[in-house]
Order: structure tokens, then C-alpha cells, then sequence
């Protein structure tokens, strides 16, 4: 085990000291519970200031909101039970649900507003009278919570997001950098290489999570923003494009057609890649393809085919290869106009859209609504004290771990170190606390478990094991502004944090729990069912738009297909395949529209063939005979059709569904073949 290194001792007492600053306002103001300024210390703080001060914003909204729907429902509903009840817990699931769906760090918003009015309504039960004032009251702490943890994190050795986000973005750039040497020069790929490229779109969604955040820094990098989204619209588009041209370089390879100019473009392209795709060198590059490009005659051969396909995605590699050079150094600069014009600059404008699963969203919306029933109904049932915290924990359980396949694990670990907490608190709370007559003894006594939480918390792996002990001890150990615990109290509160978290964990267990292969066969589903649907419509379509949906599917399926069993058949799909076929049928879609009838007629059919094979075949699943059939009679007669618009898209955009679809079929007959021979 690695020992703790500078930075996570600076951020260890950075969120120890700012929950001390804030412990040391509440009591001095005179707030009912000022623990809870100190546990939101440790839910808000965040390595990076930036990220501290962004969560900050939308923890403060979410609380008004949630706090707000408790003052609303509380009052009116206090005498049925049942329906505050059912109130409550069916504005957690809303919001859980919103939440899930938002998958930007608004998200927190959502959540915060859905189990606040929980963590706000069930104590007010008992004096519904006092709701108002409840209310404010946990507003100010809750909020006193969040500006401490801001204010240390901006002022005390600030590590902005900036400087972060650029090393990673450099990175990824490297890795792709390295990723297309191996293309251009041919070299063979091994499986655990493979999972190393598919890494990149898991990685890329971690870029994009951290920029979100962006907006929020004090760093250079702060103003650009929008130059980020750009980046990250061509870091997404470099895969499919890199994983096409491997597959056309090792097509011409088997068809010996990789003639030497051919090959001396591809090796000083690589050249190129390994100086840093300097964008000063790409124009004679682009010129020296656009020389090499030649117009494809009447019923072009299949060499030909993809030798043109192969020279596409060259041209691409290098257009989107200088565009990210280019956006990387500016954004380095902290923004600014750019000198000269981005390749594709109409193509990757606006907010990219994002996979939203509306059934999983349901089950954990579903699973918080229940688990926090069965948390009330033994509340009711065993007439305990302290139900309302069994209840308040259920909530909050319930949604907190809501975003991973199988939330019952971490549930269980959150409750098996709030017993831990619980344990470490009596200790504290009955053994050294009454010794404490001063907030600075105070402060001393608290500073080893708290910087303690924090260090723990630098680590994804005891990440959750801090948090438990920083929000829920404090929550235990309840500092007031004089010595009042009981040990009867106590025991109860403790019984009840533990208690809520177990019946979360069951409730989740039987509704909402999945394995991270069930994950992965939901999102092969929904990219096979986009495939399918856009092979069926006839629409011109948006190519980025959909390569950053499925692409941001990639990214999500990557971390579960790593966690699925060795021998599940999904560590065989080729999910980039699957990419480049969308990449195609948008192409062919657009294509469509400047063909002749009888080239449309032919076309369509291969489409629709296409969806068939998408709606009726299960993923990894071969493509039938008959497809290829489709693609071969499409390909001879919009081959014919000399000079119509779309021919050369259409062709091109038939030779990668077939290589994508037949890798292993023999070259394209009939008459493609015989006009290769003539």
C-alpha cells in the first residue's frame, strides 16, 4: 500500500480544516445542529477547486429545492401519514430520476433536491409546527457547509481544474498518437493492446466529465471552454476513423494493392503523427492525397473501392489530426480567436447528445420510492424512536449509489463503516468529549479522525470508506454547543443509520441490482435498435451528432465489458465495428438523396437489410448470406451510374458495411471483378 503523498495530505487538511471553520461559525451563531455544516464539508469538497466550486452552486439550489418541498408537503400531510409518506418518497424518485438522466454535473441538483426534502420532512413529523424554522435552519447550516468548503478550496493552495484537464487531453492525444503509428505502419494488435484503444472513449468521457467543471475554475484554461467541446468532438471522431483505416490498410494488404506511393504517403503521414501532427505540415499532405485520389470510373474494382475509402479516412485522420493540434495549443493559452479555420467546423458545434437509459432511470427511481417506504412502514410498524433517521438514510442511500449496475456492494460497505463510525464515536463521545470544555480542545480532539476521513478519501478505493466516516460520524457524534449525549440516544441513532442502509441495500437487491454484463447488454441493445433505426429512415442525418451517441455508449460500455467474466461471448464483439457501420449508414443516408431511382431501389434494400440484421439477430451474431448479396447488387449498380451526385459517397459508404459486416468475405464479384480483370 502506497503511503499518502503531498497533495493528498494538503487536500486531507484542507476539508479537515474548512469542516472546523465551520463548525466553529455554526456554534458561534448559534445554529440548532452544527454537525451538519460539518458533514457538508465532506460531501461538497473535491481535490480540484474548480469541481468544489461547481458542486457547490448546484448543492446550494438543490437544497433550497429540496428544503422548500419539505415546508410544502410537511404541513398539510403531517396528519396522514401515508400520504406524506408517499409525498415524500415519490419526490425523491422524481428527482433520483431527473438526475439519472441529466448525466452532467446538474445531476447533483436533481439528486440533492430529492433526498433533502426526506432528510428535511421525516424529523419534522414530530413538530410539523416547527418546519419553518427546521428548514432555515438546515438551510444555513447546509449552506455555511458549502461556503467553508469553497472558500478553503479557492484560498488555501488551490489546485485548479485547468492545468489537470490539459495533461490529461495530452495524454489521450499521446495514446491516439501512438494508436495511429501502429495503423500506418500495419502493426498487429494484441487483445490486451485492443482493450488499451478501447480505453480511449472510457477516458474521453472522463475528459468530458472533468471540463464540465471548467466553467467554474480561476485557471487560464477557464475561457476555454467552448474550445474543449471542439476538442472533444474530434478526440471522439479520431476512433472510428483510426479503427476504418486499420481495417482498409489490412484489406489492400490481402488484395496487394498497397502500391508503393501508397506506401510511402502512409509512412510519412505516420511521420507526421509521431512529430505531433504539427498543423504547419498537414496542407502538402492533403494536397498529396487529393493528388493521389483519383475519380472512381464505371464499375470501379474492388481494390479501387478501397483504395479511395482508404485515401477518405487518410484525409480525415489528417483534417481532425491538425484541428486537434491546433485546439490543443490554444486551449493551453487560456483561449482566444483562432488563426486560421477548423476542418469540419459545422459538424461539431453545440452540446454533443448523450445516452439516456429511461429503464434503469425507472428501476432506481423505483428502488428509492420502495426503499424508502419499507425504511417508514418499520418506522410505524416498531414504533422506534429514531425511525425518521432509518427513513432519512434509506433515502439518501437509495440515490447516492443509484449510478452503478449493482449498488448493493457500496450500500453494504457504507453501512459495514458506518458501524465502524459508530463504534470510533463512542469511544470519542463518551471517552474524550467530556473532558472538552473549549472549541480549541475541541478542535484538537477533532483534527486526527477528520484528517483521517480526508486522506481516505483521496483514494478511489477508500473514497467511500472517508465519506461514511466523515458524514456519518459527524452526523453520530452531533457536536452541540455544550455536552448533552446520552447514551441511550445515541445507541438508537446509531441502530438507525445502520439499520436504514441495510433495508436500502435490500430493497435495492431486489429491485435494482444488475451486473455489469447486464449493463453491457443494455447498451449493445440500444446501439444495435439505433443501428436498425437508422438504416430504416431515409433522412439525410447528422454523422457527429450520431458517433458522439454512440460513442458516448462506447465509453460506458468499455468499464463494464473490462468487468464482465473472461468467458462471456461480449469480450468478443467488436463494439468499433459496429461504430463504423453507423458511420456508413449515415453517409449512405445522405448519399441516398442525389441517386437515380433504380441505384435508390437497390440501395434501400441492402438498408433494410441492414435493420433486419440489427432487429432479428442477437449481437456478435453473423450477418446472413443474403445481406451480403444486397451490398454486392447495390455496389454493381450504383457502380454503373456514372457521374450522378452521391455515386462516390454511396459506393464508399457500401464498401465500409461490407467490410464491416464480411471482413473476411472474398472481394466484391460480378462486375466489379471482371471490370479489375479488364
Amino acid at each position: 500500500m502506497m503511503l499518502p503523498g503531498w497533495r493528498q495530505w494538503l487536500f486531507a487538511l484542507k476539508i479537515s480544516g474548512a469542516a472546523l471553520l465551520a463548525l466553529g461559525i455554526a456554534l458561534w451563531v448559534d445554529l440548532p445542529r452544527p454537525y451538519w455544516a460539518m458533514a457538508t464539508v465532506y460531501i461538497t469538497m473535491q481535490p480540484l477547486s474548480g469541481a468544489t466550486r461547481s458542486k457547490a452552486v448546484y448543492r446550494v439550489a438543490g437544497t433550497l429545492i429540496g428544503v422548500s418541498m419539505a415546508v410544502v408537503l410537511v404541513p398539510p400531510l403531517v396528519d396522514s401519514p401515508e400520504m406524506l409518506t408517499l409525498g415524500l418518497a415519490l419526490w425523491t424518485a422524481g428527482c433520483l430520476y431527473l438526475s439519472l438522466l441529466d448525466r452532467s454535473p446538474r445531476a447533483y441538483l436533481f439528486m440533492l433536491a430529492g433526498y433533502t426534502a426526506a432528510l428535511i420532512g421525516f424529523p419534522a413529523v414530530t413538530s410539523p409546527e416547527a418546519i419553518f424554522d427546521t428548514a432555515v435552519s438546515r438551510a444555513e447550516e447546509i449552506t455555511l457547509g458549502i461556503l467553508c468548503a469553497s472558500l478553503v478550496a479557492s484560498l488555501v493552495f488551490p489546485e485548479p481544474v485547468g492545468p489537470v484537464l490539459a495533461a490529461r487531453v495530452g495524454a489521450w492525444l499521446a495514446e491516439a498518437g501512438r494508436w495511429t503509428g501502429d495503423v500506418l505502419s500495419g502493426a498487429g494488435e494484441e487483445p490486451a493492446l485492443r482493450a488499451r484503444r478501447l480505453r480511449l472513449a472510457a477516458e474521453a468521457a472522463e475528459i468530458d466529465a472533468l471540463a464540465a467543471h471548467l466553467a467554474y475554475d480561476t485557471s487560464a484554461q477557464s475561457r476555454a471552454t467552448s474550445l474543449v467541446q471542439l476538442l472533444r468532438g474530434r478526440m471522439l471522431m479520431l476512433l472510428p476513423v483510426l479503427s476504418s483505416l486499420s481495417d482498409r490498410i489490412a484489406a489492400l494488404r490481402g488484395l496487394s494493392g498497397l502500391a508503393p506511393e501508397l506506401r510511402t504517403l502512409l509512412a510519412d503521414v505516420e511521420a507526421w503523427s509521431a512529430a505531433g501532427a504539427p498543423a504547419c505540415e498537414a496542407d502538402a499532405l492533403l494536397a498529396r492525397i487529393a493528388a493521389a485520389d483519383r475519380p472512381l470510373p464505371p464499375h470501379p474494382s474492388w481494390p479501387a473501392l478501397v483504395r479511395a475509402s482508404l485515401l477518405d479516412r487518410l484525409r480525415e485522420l489528417l483534417a481532425i489530426g491538425r484541428d486537434c493540434r491546433v485546439l490543443q495549443d490554444r486551449i493551453a493559452k487560456g483561449g482566444g480567436a483562432l488563426r486560421e479555420p477548423l476542418a469540419f467546423a459545422g459538424e461539431f458545434g453545440g452540446r454533443a447528445p448523450r445516452h439516456r437509459d429511461h429503464g434503469m432511470a425507472l428501476r432506481s427511481a423505483l428502488g428509492a420510492f420502495l426503499g424508502t417506504i419499507a425504511c417508514v412502514v418499520v418506522w410505524i410498524a416498531t414504533a422506534w424512536p429514531d425511525g425518521a433517521t432509518a427513513a432519512m438514510m434509506g433515502a439518501v442511500l437509495t440515490c447516492l449509489f443509484a449510478t452503478q449496475d449493482d449498488p448493493v456492494p457500496a450500500i453494504l460497505s457504507f453501512a459495514t463503516w458506518t458501524g465502524v463510525a459508530a463504534l470510533a464515536i463512542g469511544v470519542l463521545l463518551f471517552g474524550v468529549m467530556p473532558l472538552v470544555h473549549d472549541f480549541v480542545s475541541l478542535a484538537l480532539v477533532l483534527a486526527p479522525p477528520l484528517v483521517l476521513c480526508g486522506l481516505l478519501m483521496t483514494s478511489p478505493k477508500t473514497l467511500p470508506v472517508g465519506l461514511a466516516l466523515g458524514v456519518n460520524g459527524n452526523a453520530l457524534l452531533a457536536v452541540q454547543d455544550r455536552y448533552t449525549s446520552e447514551f441511550g440516544s445515541y445507541v438508537n441513532a446509531s441502530l438507525a443509520l445502520v439499520g436504514g442502509i441495510w433495508i436500502a441495500a435490500m430493497v435495492t437487491r431486489l429491485v435494482r441490482s444488475v451486473g455489469a454484463e447486464h449493463g453491457a447488454r443494455r447498451l449493445i441493445a440500444v446501439s444495435r435498435a439505433d443501428l436498425a433505426r437508422a438504416a430504416r429512415r431515409r433522412g439525410r442525418g447528422d454523422r457527429t451528432a450520431f458517433a458522439h451517441l454512440m460513442l458516448d455508449r462506447l465509453g460506458l460500455l468499455v468499464p463494464r465489458l473490462a468487468a464482465a467474466p473472461p468467458d462471456s461471448p461480449l469480450r468478443r464483439i467488436d463494439t468499433l465495428a459496429a461504430l463504423r457501420v453507423g458511420m456508413n449508414l449515415v453517409s449512405l443516408r445522405r448519399a441516398r438523396h442525389g441517386l437515380p431511382a433504380e441505384a435508390v431501389a437497390s440501395l434501400d434494400a441492402a438498408l433494410d437489410g441492414v435493420a433486419e440484421h440489427y432487429e432479428r439477430t442477437s449481437a456478435g451474431s453473423p450477418a446472413a448470406e443474403a445481406l451480403l448479396a444486397h451490398i454486392d447488387a447495390a455496389l454493381a449498380q450504383i457502380g454503373a451510374e456514372a457521374g450522378t451526385p452521391g455515386r462516390r459517397d454511396a459506393l464508399l459508404g457500401l464498401a465500409g458495411l461490407r467490410r464491416a459486416l464480411f471482413p473476411g468475405a472474398p472481394p466484391a464479384g460480378g462486375a466489379l471483378i471482371a471490370r479489375e480483370a479488364a
